[in-house]
């Protein structure tokens, strides 16, 4: 094999890192035996597993459902590969999408003996290399990556003369992200939303603006960001081949994880390593695609045998995680899928015994459906009558749609007494007491012999004492009482002394140092040790992980799918983020919702759409496959569906098919009856509704649906409703102040619920 030559591979490879001597980041509370030959690394594959595992030549395509098993798969691939000869580990870089799913890759590839494997995210992976051939190709030291991105942004948008709010800001950042990674520059950015169909609440040429500005801040103080790694490096592959050639001498065999997210950027670095070689191997299922609004697309994954006609494709369905009740919900919530990704949905076969029914449960407000989860998981937390100890409370998980949902769920299980751990918050091994106990667990490991504490735990193994030294730092072997942060510092310290504990079972006679040296790996990796609380995370938090039981909580028509979901292609991809939300649950799976926010609110709210025809005492509505795509009023009680025809011009009669001038009822270029002044005094009663309800002002109305009001002047709550974007909820709160302004008479008293979350129908 050639190394580069200006250096050792490990330079830019393996980013300098050294190995600790025996350790090895695994899944939590795991450390199996390395096997002893290449044979030995497919004992227990099943035997499409094995298919994965012994097809090491030429491309190779892996549909993986939920919980069949790929990572298995493809590490054992790796494995075998090396054993056998075939591979050399450092010619080998496997690819995923996050720090946690590469660390636990890293810690499997160890411990099947192909510990110099490079298991990397893109953006890891393209650092290490921009990194190392910045000053070659370009000159210099190559420059600081700015993370934090949003700052920037809100100075590019204040050199515009314009002014961002939190959730506006956060907007506009996702934008500039998404046109990067889609290689779209700022002048061609209105261009790209509108073909992507794509919409956005801002201006796109105001963003276009400020993308632009953004670009010359960073270029100006000599940083770049996130997106910038990938495209300097895609830049530089491109432009030199001798570069290019150094790296595709380095690695001769690809495995790319989650390949349904890849974004165009990241596939085009991708095609920049292999060159012309097929050596590669892509993993992925199009029914988890829940990351399009970043850029990535299932098209690479879906078109590979197109792309590659002598690919040999591999279906992984046995599943292996979920019980068949799971499972059978997991699969009907796809039959009713529509688009490209439904049709080549893999149905699911349940490998485990049967377990429980999943529960539907509906509440008439929020706090009741917090208060109904804590004391669920109450239960499942007591001892079993049989004697058993019941689910571990690391084994639970309350997930939900945006992290906004998090907080009522936080104090309902702190009334009840429940520890927890809010997922994607802080980082665990940059928790304070974390820090510390690295700190405090590294000098003891020092002072060895001379560390009084150490001595008198000596004789009582690992795990005694590293609480020994956990002690200094005030941990106690018995929990304190109640829970919020106090609990969650012991739980994160007692995660600690429990990893030791395994560690010296699977390395009989591992010293502290061995465990400190663990410790800085799976720092390293990100692969944190399991932490004694009930999960809450969001749904695109917990995609990779898994759950003996998991709640499904506020999943109403507004929730899931989020309001701004618009397109059938958007609402498609909200029931995905559904179906990666059921998969994650082995054994026990709560799904449930809330008719109303508040108490004695009006129960205005219905059950998600998705959940049609799989709760007890629902049916399958005409066109809801479709996901109620298009903005199709869906009825309730004994509202009936308004046909939908095509939409003419009421000007000049053409067909209409752009969704702005649908909702206008007219070509954007046939002459406009606006009433201007009552444009401007909706548009301000919007910005004051907005503000009171916490949401941005879009999420009140959108432009267009102000505009066609202002056309239509309508005098009656019958005139509104037949407006598109006037769904029966926003008649219901805002029909009052609508009609008002139209007649020009004062605004009514306030409605007495005002921020009840609900989709613009």
């Amino acid at each position: 094999m050639d190394n580069p030559p200006h250096g050792p591979p490990a330079t830019w490879q393996h980013g300098g890192v050294t190995s600790a001597p025996h350790a090895s980041p695994l899944p939590s509370g795991s450390f199996p035996t390395t096997p002893d030959s290449a044979d030995a690394v497919l004992d227990g594959l099943d035997p499409e597993q094995r298919e994965v595992a012994t097809t090491l030549h030429g491309p190779v395509c892996v549909l993986a459902g939920a919980g069949t098993g790929k990572t298995r798969a493809i590490t054992h691939r790796i494995a075998y590969g090396v054993l056998a000869g075939v591979f050399q580990p450092a010619t080998v870089l496997a690819v995923t999408f996050t720090q946690r799913a590469a660390g636990e890759m890293r810690g499997r590839l160890r411990q099947l003996g192909a510990g110099g494997v490079q298991a990397r995210t893109f953006h890891s992976a393209a650092l290490r290399q921009l990194q190392y051939f910045w000053p070659k190709a370009v000159g210099g030291e190559v420059p600081r990556v700015e993370e934090r991105k949003i700052q920037l942004v809100a100075e590019a948008a204040a050199r515009n003369r314009v002014r961002l709010e939190r959730a506006e800001l956060r907007e506009v950042t996702g934008e500039i992200e998404w046109a990067k990674l889609t290689q779209t520059i700022p002048e061609e950015y209105p261009a790209a939303l509108a073909k992507a169909g794509r919409e956005v609440s801002a201006d796109p040429a105001q963003i276009s603006r400020i993308y632009g500005t953004y670009e010359r801040l960073k270029r100006d103080r000599g940083v770049i960001d996130f997106e910038d790694v990938l495209l300097l490096t895609v830049g530089i592959l491109t432009d030199r081949h001798d570069i290019a050639e150094t790296v595709r001498r380095q690695y001769q065999h690809f495995v790319v994880d989650e390949y349904q997210d890849v974004s165009p950027l990241q596939q085009r670095l991708l095609q920049l390593w292999l060159g012309e070689r097929d050596n590669l191997c892509v993993v992925g299922d199009a029914s988890q695609t829940i990351y399009s609004f970043t850029g990535a697309t299932p098209e690479h994954l879906l078109n590979f045998r197109l792309s590659h006609p002598e690919a040999t494709v591999v279906k992984l369905v046995r599943d292996y995680r979920s019980t068949p009740q799971v499972v059978h919900l997991a699969n009907g919530l796809l039959a009713q899928a529509k688009g490209r990704a439904a049709e080549n949905r893999l149905e699911l076969v349940s490998q485990r015994p049967a377990g429980p029914e999943p529960v539907f449960a509906e509440h008439p407000d929020e706090p009741a459906e917090a208060e109904a989860t804590a004391k669920r998981i109450r239960q499942l937390l007591a001892p079993t009558e049989e004697g058993g100890g019941g689910v571990p409370a690391s084994e639970i998980a309350v997930l939900f749609r945006i992290n906004a949902q998090s907080e009522i769920y936080e104090q309902a299980l702190s009334d009840a007494g429940i520890p927890y751990q809010v997922r994607g918050a802080e980082r665990f091994f940059e928790r304070p007491e974390i820090r510390q106990a690295g700190l405090a667990l590294r000098g003891a490991s020092r002072a060895a012999g001379n560390d009084p504490a150490l001595t008198e735990a000596a004789d009582e193994g690992l795990g005694a004492q590293v609480g020994a030294v956990l002690a200094t730092t005030g941990w106690t072997p018995t929990p304190p009482a109640g829970s919020g942060a106090v609990r969650q510092r012991w739980d994160s310290l007692s995660s600690l002394v429990r990893l030791a504990e395994e560690f010296a079972r699977a390395r009989p006679g591992a010293t502290l140092r061995d465990f400190v040296a663990e410790l800085d790996e799976r720092a390293a990796a990100q692969h944190i040790p399991t932490v004694e609380g009930v999960t809450l995370a969001s749904l695109h938090t917990a995609k990779g992980l898994e759950w003996d039981a998991v709640f499904l909580v506020g999943l109403t028509d507004g929730m899931l799918p989020i309001t701004h979901a618009k397109t059938p292609e958007q609402v498609e991809e909200e029931r995905r983020l559904l179906y990666v939300g059921v998969t994650r649950a082995r054994r026990d799976l709560t799904m449930s919702w809330a008719l109303s926010r508040s108490p004695g609110g009006r129960a205005s709210r219905r059950p998600s759409r998705f959940l049609d025809g799989l709760r007890p005492g629902s049916s399958v509505s005409a066109g809801a496959g479709a996901g109620g795509a298009g903005g199709v009023e869906r009825g309730s009680g004994a509202r009936g569906r308004r046909a939908r025809g095509p939409v003419l011009c009421r000007v000049c009669g053409r067909t209409l098919t752009e969704a702005a001038e649908i909702k206008l009822r007219r070509c954007v270029d046939c002459p406009s009856t606006m009433d201007e002044e009552l444009f401007e005094r909706l548009r301000e009663w919007r910005l004051v509704r907005a503000r009171d309800l916490g949401r941005p002002p879009y999420a009140v109305f959108t432009d267009v649906t102000l505009m066609a009001i202002a056309e239509n002047v309508p005098g009656s709550e019958r005139e509104l409703g037949k407006i598109s974007g006037v769904g029966p909820h926003k008649l219901r709160q805002f029909g009052p102040d609508v009609l008002a302004m139209c007649a020009g008479q004062p605004l009514p008293e306030a409605a007495a619920e005002t921020s009840e979350e609900s989709p613009e129908k």
